[in-house]
């Protein structure tokens, strides 16, 4: 039994240190201490991947919990043309990315909510982004389940929500190193 729950807890925790180690210099450090990952930003080319996987359009409203330095609600906005929200506990990362909404000024087309990604009303939600740690997603699963109406798209980049069934699961090879991405569709 020992055995079972050591391999079902140590790949997250060597991901967590790996990813840690991955994360701009001086970031990882100022990780809150109620967060649920560390900042690592999702690769440009994956972001697309995963507004694509989800169909994102004008009319949507995508949620990114805990969407670090912007770049999934400003790609939405920008080249999809949906309105979006994003999530953050970080104080500097939720300041950086306010400042770079307003450079773009993307105000009328993307906001911010500086706090607790577990506290927040997902009901306007017609997308959610992921990118969280799988004991993350399990932590954030009832209000996903509690918010989000029937139809909302949910895309989870590297961990799936558990006892949900993907509507599609789509591997995308990295450009510059052996890693993986594995991105997750889910529909509410």
């Amino acid at each position: 039994m020992c055995r079972k729950r050591l391999s079902l807890v140590l790949p997250g925790v060597l991901l967590l240190l790996i990813l840690t180690c991955l994360a701009p210099s001086g970031v990882a450090q100022q990780v809150p201490e109620n967060s649920l990952a560390p900042y690592v930003p999702s690769p440009e080319t994956v972001v697309e991947k995963m507004l694509k996987l989800a169909n994102v359009k004008a009319g949507d409203t995508v949620y990114d919990l805990g969407c670090g330095d912007g770049r999934i609600i400003i790609m939405a906005a920008q080249k999809f043309g949906a309105k979006a929200v994003g999530v953050e506990l970080n104080d500097e990362l939720f300041k950086k990315t306010s400042e770079r909404i307003k450079e773009l000024k993307l105000q009328d087309k993307v906001t911010m909510i500086h706090g607790d990604l577990l506290q927040v009303d997902l009901s306007p939600a017609t997308v959610v982004t992921l990118y969280l740690l799988r004991s993350s997603n399990e932590k954030l699963k009832p209000n996903l389940e509690k918010y989000l109406k029937k139809g909302t798209r949910v895309v989870c980049h590297d961990y799936g929500v558990a006892g949900w069934t993907p509507e599609k699961t789509e591997v995308i090879p990295s450009e510059d190193t052996n890693h993986k991405s594995t991105l997750y569709l889910y529909r509410r």
